[in-house]
């Protein structure tokens, strides 16, 4: 026991025996802070005193004082609060901390039973566990030591050492305001211009590479979220699920990738009008790298494509038009969600319970030859109907052509409509498009920040676009990698003359969302969370986080729902290709490398025992050199050699195809996984096997695949396709790839994703 706590127990003692440890203040208890804390059922980092709860019961069983609000903390050393004394002894602000488990009201000392006490820079605790990294944990403080009200000079001291979490903004460009409001309401340090030294967080306008010397802290970026996220990439992705999943993944609209895939569209398109010469499909054409609405168009036949086939300046993806949206006002509209992906590994997926929805500005009708071109009749984008006529800036949230997504549903809900239906599909779809992306993004970052090179760990807001059909399913538009956060629009105040005014919807959504995005990734917030287990991280998640905001309001409850891992045994089955991923990382060999060589991939069917008689080393050279000249003819320009994710995808369901003929082609690949998985986990044991790849350079990478992979669970869902509520069916959301064959000339005609580090506009 060291002499400075025994000291601390002898003058506590001696206040116990002269009766002034309850009838005085509290004499200064230690010169390090001294923090204590509600029991885990009802933690929150926000101070006891500072809850609506313990406010309204301060006068009755606390004490009576002069500016009770936060703002104290910044009042002279010399300036005194004068307090009466009540029969109960009062919850401390800053300092100490006893809150009841139920109603989370201030308590006599005496009869807590659950208090959190730590001594800060001594990693030392009365009771229960500690860590020297400074997180605060419950205890049962000893009998002998009596806690008594502390001195409120104290408090302030304490909160004058807590350092603030600091945010260089110094990249957020458009998103500025939304994030310099969320900083001040959190009381956290803003660096405009950089810093030298690190800062806890740093918020990217654009992408992952604005900055490209952070050693440490968090970006909101992920490395490869701006090339996932094209429109050519995001379908890829779609459709390599579509092919194991074709029900779980029928929310995406049919689509084509231009110009390699243009003989397949007219021939599809040709046949299906010759079988049914009542259908006139329409299609709607996006640029890949297009944002803002810009080079969209509506065609009705694929000689109308404004695309000249074998261009590959051109690249684009045409997509079946949904004929019959659902209508407010006679207006077409679309939802723009925010999604939070907090990190890959684990995976952590945040929904914001608040969106926007956004309306055309001329009555929809179903498209025909002669309205084709009315932009503001079938396109929703607010940067294309915001230059109509009819566009109406509205300061209410439930009106205009800018709403909440919530006075949506309100409507709906009034006329009986189902809306935790609505919502349930919508998490749905959510959840399996991120499950998609996850596979890319992972090679993605381990080529930016390889395992045991110092470097940020990232998070990302992402910008969901979704339509709603007349049956209220969900239809997935596109995603966003770089969302518009602005709060303000332009506006005409004289001829002329134009400026920002605020936005009262943006900012009702925009600050929500950035302001709870970062109490998620409040260090010490994350630190303190991996204590308790998951259901009592979510709750403690959805109470104010770390004090009040401006003027002493208490900050609101989150506004970001979790919901992966929550709802991890209804998808874990979806996550097949990330196994696939696992091998492909294992065998690349060199770190920070994307592309797997010839060597690393005949190491991987050596090690997993692939090759037989019928199957020889030679005849895998064939297999590899083939799938990549393919892939590399559709890149012509790509500087990196090898085989990227998606060709070892393709290679990889031709080898599950080949071996397990008479199965499914879901269970084909499933059963090679196993079989490569144990003989992997056989040599990890010590069995004879192949070494890693000739061409490596470092041990083997941390992501090994002998260990569960995500996905590794059997599902129910693997006999019966879809649980109830989340397959969406519609029969012009189907996939446009065909069955593939047990053929080694029947490989999957899909380009290499493009690496490249521009970053998009924003949507």
């Amino acid at each position: 026991m060291s002499d400075h706590y025994v000291k601390v127990k002898v003058q506590l003692e001696q206040m116990k025996s002269s009766g002034e440890g309850v009838e005085k203040e509290e004499a200064d208890i230690i010169k390090d802070e001294v923090l204590v804390a509600s029991p885990p059922a009802s933690v929150s980092p926000i101070l006891a005193s500072d809850t609506p709860a313990a406010q309204r019961e301060t006068p009755k069983t606390s004490v009576t004082c002069r500016n009770q609000s936060k703002s104290r903390s910044k009042l002279g050393k010399d300036e005194k609060n004068t307090c009466t004394k009540q029969d109960s002894v009062p919850a401390l602000q800053g300092t100490i901390v006893a809150s009841n488990a139920n109603s989370g009201k201030p308590v006599n000392r005496k009869n807590n039973e659950q208090q959190m006490l730590q001594i800060k820079g001594t990693g030392k605790i009365l009771q229960g566990k500690t860590e020297t990294n400074g997180n605060t944990v419950p205890i049962h403080p000893p009998e002998d030591i009596k806690v008594g009200p502390h001195n409120k000079e104290d408090a302030n001291k304490v909160a004058k050492r807590r350092k603030p979490v600091t945010v260089d903004t110094f990249k957020a460009k458009t998103s500025l305001e939304a994030l310099k409001l969320s900083i001040r309401q959190l009381k956290w340090k803003e660096f405009p211009v950089g810093r030298r030294s690190a800062c806890d967080i740093y918020w990217h306008g654009v992408s992952f590479h604005d900055n490209d010397n952070i050693i440490s802290g968090q970006v909101n970026k992920f490395p490869g979220m701006i090339e996932m996220l094209r429109k050519i990439n995001l379908t890829r992705a779609v459709r390599t699920m579509q092919e194991l999943f074709p029900e779980e993944y029928n929310f995406y609209p049919r689509s084509w990738i231009l110009p390699e895939e243009y003989q397949l569209f007219s021939t599809q398109i040709s046949l299906a009008k010759d079988s049914d010469v009542s259908q006139k499909p329409t299609f709607i054409i996006k640029p890949d790298g297009g944002s803002q609405g810009d080079g969209i168009y509506l065609i009705r036949d694929p000689g109308d494509l404004r695309v000249i086939a074998g261009s590959h300046n051109k690249q684009s993806v045409v997509q079946e038009y949904i004929h019959k949206p659902l209508l407010i006002d006679k207006l077409k509209f679309d939802i723009r969600l925010y999604v939070l992906v907090k990190s890959l590994e684990p995976l952590e997926i945040y929904i914001a319970k608040e969106g926007l929805s956004r309306f055309c500005t001329e009555p929809y009708q179903e498209p025909s030859q002669k309205n084709l071109s009315h932009v503001f009749m079938h396109l929703t984008n607010y940067s294309l109907n915001v230059q109509s006529g009819n566009f109406v800036h509205s300061d209410s949230l439930s009106s205009g052509s800018k709403r909440t997504f919530s006075s949506v549903l309100y409507r709906l809900a009034s006329k009986g409509v189902d809306i935790k239906k609505v919502w349930s599909d919508i998490i749905s779809l959510v959840i399996k498009t991120v499950i998609a992306l996850v596979p890319e993004l992972k090679v993605y970052y381990q080529a930016d920040i390889p395992p045991g090179k110092p470097g940020p760990t990232c998070f990302q807001i992402l910008g969901f676009d979704i339509l709603l059909m007349k049956n209220l399913k969900p239809v997935l538009l596109e995603v966003n990698a770089n969302p518009s956060m602005r709060i303000e629009h332009e506006q005409e105040v004289s001829p002329g003359v134009f400026e920002y005014v605020p936005s009262p919807v943006d900012e009702e959504v925009k600050v929500g969302v950035i302001r709870d995005t970062l109490r998620l990734m409040d260090p010490a917030q994350r630190k303190s969370l991996t204590s308790y287990p998951e259901h009592q991280q979510e709750e403690m998640l959805g109470s104010p986080v770390r004090g009040t905001g401006e003027e002493g309001r208490v900050l609101p409850s989150m506004c970001l729902k979790q919901v992966f891992p929550k709802y991890t045994k209804q998808f874990s089955y979806l996550r097949i290709v990330e196994r696939i991923t696992a091998l492909f990382l294992r065998f690349l060999g060199v770190k920070g490398n994307m592309r797997l060589g010839p060597t690393g991939f005949r190491t991987f069917i050596r090690n997993c025992k692939l090759s037989n008689s019928h199957f020889s080393m030679a005849t895998v050279d064939i297999l590899y050199i083939d799938i990549t000249r393919r892939w590399a003819s559709m890149l012509p320009d790509s500087r990196e050699a090898g085989m990227g994710l998606q060709a070892f995808v393709e290679a990889f369901f031709y080898l599950a195809q080949r071996r397990f003929k008479s199965l499914p082609l879901r269970e084909q690949v499933v059963s090679l996984l196993e079989v490569c998985e144990a003989q992997l986990e056989n040599q990890g044991r010590g069995d004879p096997g192949g070494a890693l790849p000739e061409d490596s350079t470092s041990t083997r990478r941390s992501v090994s695949c002998s260990r569960t992979q995500p996905g590794r669970t059997q599902h129910p869902h693997h006999m019966s396709t879809s649980a109830p509520g989340q397959a969406l069916s519609a029969p012009q959301l189907c996939s446009p790839a065909t069955p593939r064959r047990a053929s080694s000339q029947d490989y999957r005609l899909h380009q290499r994703l493009r690496p490249t580090h521009k970053g998009n506009v924003e949507n």
